[in-house]
């Protein structure tokens, strides 16, 4: 065993060690009255503090057998800064008081050992670390200082990291340690982590200094504890997970379901042969009792500590914050209504949710809304009634008819919500793949004569494929298979569909068809019916049901894989193999970091509250139930890695093709796409900084394949992360900076520019439902109709697109959603905005971050260009939306722009 140097305190030097914290020896016979009084008594009672800490220990002092070198050390400073939060440390931890006052006063509250790179010349072993314990300085605001001298012997070499040990009974949160008085300058320590309490695991935490090292460049010194490090976080496997631990496991999603407490919330596990899936975050819980397959539900989920939402965050998004509101709005709408799946009545009663004041009782809660979700809900003061008024929608801020039109409905395709959805028609007569005897007939009634009169005659059906003017939303193979399934639900229906586009010459998309299909069920024969914009009253209204139930789709297929599959669940991995095979002074892991920022804490709160059995997004969305699997059967059919590089995507779907002449190397099939065009910017400017970043850590190409943390990253993405896909062909391989700088810039895209296409428009697209209905409760009235049915159509037409449309329950509780979804905090990261402190240090990639984030400012200038050239009928026109989806930055709040660094909400 290595002896280490320990610094002295003066600080009650007399007590024996093993007294330091313990109360009933200090009681009995070494203190005054006074001082006992300050002692913890147990139980130990939670209370609000909070301090800045400084550290002082008294200064080196050498024996007499010191020998001459030693007598040249250098005297520094360590400050330790620890944030402070509203709650102490923070609310939901505290600390307790007499404990943190007892230990600043006996002068142990952090033990800091400073680590040298270099081992001993003559030994070979590492050499003895440098103890002191960091002494409570001064505290300012958000923030407390410690500090502590230390002695640095002249053969010591540089410090490459500080293990600290935390002699609170209770966790705090080190934001960084800076080392002052070094002959070339102070080193600094970044941390930005919660510290667990000696008591809770007496393992240190381990930090290092800003210094980033590919494996075999690790300094001798460093390089056992840096594989340390990387065990800690990987763990045994075993065991339930505590919430300070800071150890990353996979596991299925079979936390879905919740058997034991109704047999109709159990669900299958995802993440199987049956059901493919990505991995989450290991938890540990106890199986269920019901099912053996699935893990029991809890109060709350864990996740490494580290991944948890700042207090700042916590309070723009929680659990407990989403679901008091959702229980909110909905509690006080079932106090009104007799029917709690009463639909709209008229389309004045939606208005009025924005325009007029709606008075419901105040939730049993005694939580009133506008506490809740302030943003949203305006009320009154004075009064017994609540009143409720939601805001509006800039979708119809702008223009309040605008979603019933047509033009809109196709442009949302290029540069609304789901601009993932549309894609080239490449095959004609369009024809289902699925098994005739099962789904019936697999020809489309969507006929050639069908499309040549409604595009005007103006050219053949062949001519408008030669010429690429035909796209398609084709939802027809992903939903049929559950079609029958869904319509055994109550309240809800869904089809199979497909929705024809052409193409105009002033570049805009006409729709031509849609087409709804509904399987072979019981002894009825496969239905199936095509829609066409028409004069006439009665197909009029049909083709706004039939655009309702489109909508349905795509806000489904929109919610559960462009959304949620393809960022949130399959990013998951992305950072779960990063901290068990990726130092934190590896460049690499230094540079994905920033873009995993809250991710696994908000996939947490999804399986809790939104993605769960019988949660929000199954209580209204089509598919119900069935959901889930439905994003299962995504993600084995449709998801590739190798096609989420945004220029990849778009190829796949027939919108772009390569074309080394042209910008981006790409030449688009609609020229004014502009999720496309702001898009492929945007993935330029992160892949320019990315290989500038890549190339200079490795400028020898055989470093990228030797590196085994890069390696092993990548290997149990593909084998663990992704287990159900890891013998697919298409995985990238991993040999060179060309690879390496490919699937990076993929993941930093997914991260940061495909969620914020995806998610931050959600209120104003889809907060005035009738633009984007979650769910279609109501078959088409030509399906099968009843005399009496029909007639009702005939007669009052609106009212039979209103009771399709979502209950009054369901369209209030998926705005409350939505807006929350759509909300950016105050603590926002966004992409290119942060330099962080290890770039900083290194002019080259401080001079590339610099460009990096020049590159960014000049697209925020072209989109607000673009927004403004009338000749861009798809982004800009008379009350319409103006596309800022990708513009990089934004203020706090829903704004419809914004790219943070990371899915962090």
């Amino acid at each position: 065993m290595m002896r280490s140097r320990l610094q002295n305190t003066k600080a009650f030097s007399l007590l024996p060690k093993s007294s330091i914290h313990n109360t009933d020896y200090l009681r009995t016979s070494h203190c005054s009255p006074s001082f006992i009084n300050i002692l913890p008594r147990h139980p130990v009672h939670k209370q609000n503090y909070s301090m800045v800490i400084r550290a002082t220990s008294s200064k080196f002092r050498p024996s007499s057998e010191a020998t001459s070198k030693e007598n040249e050390a250098v005297t520094i400073k360590a400050v330790v800064k620890v944030q402070v939060t509203a709650g102490g440390f923070i609310s939901t931890i505290g600390l307790t008081r007499p404990l943190v006052d007892f230990t600043d006063l006996v002068g142990k509250t952090l033990l800091l050992e400073l680590v040298s790179t270099q081992r001993d010349p003559k030994t070979g072993l590492e050499k003895e670390t440098i103890k002191g314990y960091a002494n409570k300085a001064s505290q300012k605001d958000e923030e407390a200082i410690y500090e502590s001298s230390f002695s640095i012997p002249a053969d010591f070499g540089e410090v490459g990291a500080v293990e600290v040990e935390n002699e609170y009974d209770k966790e705090i949160f080190i934001k960084s340690i800076h080392l002052h008085g070094f002959p070339n300058g102070s080193v600094n320590v970044p941390c930005n982590s919660w510290t667990h309490s000696k008591f809770d695991n007496p393992q240190k935490r381990i930090f290092f200094t800003n210094k980033s090292y590919i494996p075999s460049e690790t300094p001798s010194g460093l390089k056992r504890i840096r594989e340390m490090e990387l065990e800690n976080l990987r763990g045994n496997g075993e065991g339930e997970r505590k919430p300070f631990d800071r150890i990353y496991d996979y596991d299925t999603y079979n936390d879905l379901g919740d058997p034991d407490s109704n047999n109709e919330l159990a669900r299958p596990v995802l993440g199987s042969k049956q059901h493919p899936y990505p991995r989450r975050c290991r938890t540990g819980r106890p199986r269920s009792k019901k099912d053996r397959l699935s893990e029991e539900r809890s109060s709350s989920v864990y996740v490494p500590r580290d991944e948890a939402f700042a207090e700042v965050k916590q309070l723009t998004f929680s659990e407990k914050t989403l679901k008091s509101a959702l229980a909110a709005v909905p509690s006080q709408l079932q106090t009104a209504l007799a029917n709690p799946d009463q639909g709209f009545p008229y389309f004045t009663a939606i208005d009025s949710l924005f325009n007029e004041r709606v008075k419901f009782p105040e939730p049993k809660t005694g939580e009133g809304l506008q506490k809740i979700i302030p943003r949203i809900v305006k009320t009154i003061t004075g009064g017994q009634d609540n009143p409720l008024l939601f805001e509006t929608p800039e979708i119809i801020d702008r223009d309040r008819f605008s979603w019933s039109r047509d033009a809109e409905f196709s442009r949302q395709t290029l540069a609304g919500l789901n601009p993932y959805g549309i894609q080239l028609v490449t095959e004609w007569p369009l024809k289902s793949k699925l098994d005739p005897g099962i789904y019936g007939p697999p020809e489309s009634l969507i006929t050639t004569e069908l499309v040549e009169k409604d595009i005007g005659g103006c050219m053949t059906v062949n001519e408008a494929l030669k010429r690429k003017k035909m796209f398609i939303l084709d939802y027809h193979g992903l939903l049929m298979p559950y079609v029958n399934k869904v319509r055994q639900i109550e309240g809800t229906t869904l089809y199979g569909s497909r929705t024809l586009f052409f193409l105009t010459e002033d570049g805009i998309l006409k729709p031509v068809a849609i087409e709804l299909t509904r399987p072979p069920i019981g002894d009825k024969p496969q239905w199936k019916q095509v829609f066409a914009p028409t004069l006439d009253a009665t197909g009029c209204w049909l083709w706004m049901l039939a655009k309702a139930h489109v909508c349905a789709h795509d806000a489904g297929l929109h919610q559960l894989v462009n959304h949620w599959l393809r960022t949130h669940c399959c990013a998951e991995p992305y950072i779960i193999a990063a901290n068990r095979q990726l130092s934190v002074i590896h460049p690499i892991y230094r540079l994905l970091h920033p873009h995993f920022r809250y991710t696994m804490e908000i996939n947490a709160l999804a399986r809790e509250i939104l993605i769960n059995a019988g949660g929000i997004v199954e209580s209204n969305f089509s598919p119900a139930k069935y959901c889930f699997e439905l994003s299962s059967a995504a993600y084995d059919q449709l998801w590739r890695f190798d096609m989420e590089a945004l220029p990849a995507d778009l190829i796949r779907r027939g919108m772009a093709v390569e074309d080394p002449t042209a910008e981006h190397g790409l030449k688009l099939t609609i020229e004014d796409y502009p999720f496309a065009n702001d898009g492929l910017i945007l993935w330029d400017a992160i892949k320019e900084w990315v290989s500038d970043y890549v190339n200079h850590y490795y400028p020898d190409p055989t470093l990228v394949e030797s590196d085994k943390e890069l390696q092993g990253w990548w290997t149990e993405v593909r084998t663990k992360g992704h287990a159900d896909k890891k013998d697919e062909p298409w995985w990238p391989v991993l040999k060179t900076p060309e690879n390496l700088i490919h699937i990076l810039t993929t993941i930093i895209w997914v991260t940061a520019g495909h969620h914020a296409a995806v998610n931050f428009g959600q209120y104003t697209y889809a907060g005035y439902f009738p633009n984007k209905p979650t769910i279609a409760r109501t078959n088409m009235p030509t399906e099968d109709p009843s005399d009496e049915a029909f007639n009702n159509f005939l007669k009052r037409p609106e009212m039979t697109l209103l009771n399709c449309y979502p209950s009054q329950i369901q369209a209030t509780q998926m705005m409350v959603v939505m807006d929350v979804l759509s909300n950016h905090s105050p603590d926002e990261a966004y992409l290119g905005e942060k330099l962080e402190s290890s770039w900083a240090e290194n002019p080259v990639i401080k001079a590339a971050f610099e460009r990096f984030n020049g590159n960014l400012k000049k697209l925020e200038g072209i989109i607000d260009e673009r927004n403004t050239n009338l000749n861009l009928k798809n982004r800009v026109g008379a009350g319409v939306v103006p596309y800022e989806l990708l513009k990089p930055f934004s203020t706090p709040g829903v704004t419809g722009m914004g790219v943070p660094n990371s899915i962090s909400i």
